[in-house]
């Protein structure tokens, strides 16, 4: 039976731990090829979902106390993230300022999970990527998290279901573009037991893919009506290069004097 206080506790336990590399393998393949120039992981600070990034400037925010600093694998502290502490539903943010923002089990873990939408919303620039993970109620960890019986974290969550993730993020105007599951093994506390389940993420995969523990959603941020500007350098460029001819009363003005013979 699960006591822990906080999610980071959890991720030690080996439920935690089976949940966290699967998570941790989707962000890394689903960051990589995001391209920009500032991405912000809210919560869960003490993981490097944002490792495999290509954006120069990369921020940490977390509504914790005394909010962890990211660390490599070799334990070093990563110099270039930055690191924030923050009320989810009030970003301290610029609108249109950020390219990409990924939330790693915010949602089901706040009393106003639509308004932290509705934030990321405001601070994604037009085109701009969110990336969800949240864990699925129809699942056998939903099951788990039904029965009642289980104390601490995940359980004491709002677990939302992918169809309700799905229509929040089209009132606010952003299509889902990527998604997938994970972790399809029943949510045993005991690591022997789990590795004998691990059959289960292949076949799930393949045969009761929406059914996974965890669901991952990828979405960008559309905004009606927008239409790249084309530069007008080359159309004065080549007025500049090429002069109408000068023309007199709307005719070509006459040559004088007489031709050589």
């Amino acid at each position: 039976m699960s006591t822990a206080k906080t999610l980071h506790d959890w991720f030690a336990t080996p439920q935690g731990e089976y949940l966290l590399t699967r998570e941790q393998e989707f962000f890394d393949k689903a960051v990589a090829d995001l391209f920009g120039f500032h991405a912000v992981q809210l919560g869960l600070t003490e993981y490097e979902f944002l490792r495999a990034s290509r954006m120069p400037l990369r921020t940490v925010a977390g509504n914790r106390a005394g909010l962890q600093a990211c660390k490599s694998a070799n334990g070093d502290k990563f110099a270039d993230y930055e690191k924030v502490r923050l009320v989810m539903d009030e970003l301290p943010f610029d609108g249109g300022s950020l390219d990409l923002v990924v939330m790693p089990h915010v949602l089901e873990f706040n009393e106003h999970p639509h308004q932290i939408l509705r934030e990321v919303e405001r601070v994604l620039v037009p085109e701009g990527h969110v990336i969800i993970a949240g864990f699925n109620p129809r699942s056998l960890w939903g099951v788990w998290h039904m029965l009642g019986k289980h104390k601490g974290y995940p359980w004491n969550g709002n677990f939302i279901s992918l169809p309700r993730m799905k229509d929040w993020l089209a009132l606010l105007g952003f299509e889902v573009v990527a998604g997938r599951f994970a972790c399809y093994a029943p949510p045993l506390s005991n690591t022997k037991w789990l590795s004998r389940f691990h059959f289960m993420e292949p076949a799930g995969d393949r045969w009761w893919a929406v059914c996974g523990g965890v669901y991952f959603l990828q979405a960008i941020k559309r905004v009606p009506g927008m239409r790249p500007l084309k530069p007008s350098w080359n159309e004065g460029l080549v007025g500049k290069l090429l002069p109408a001819a000068p023309r007199l009363n709307n005719r070509m003005p006459q040559k004088t004097g007489v031709d050589p013979q």
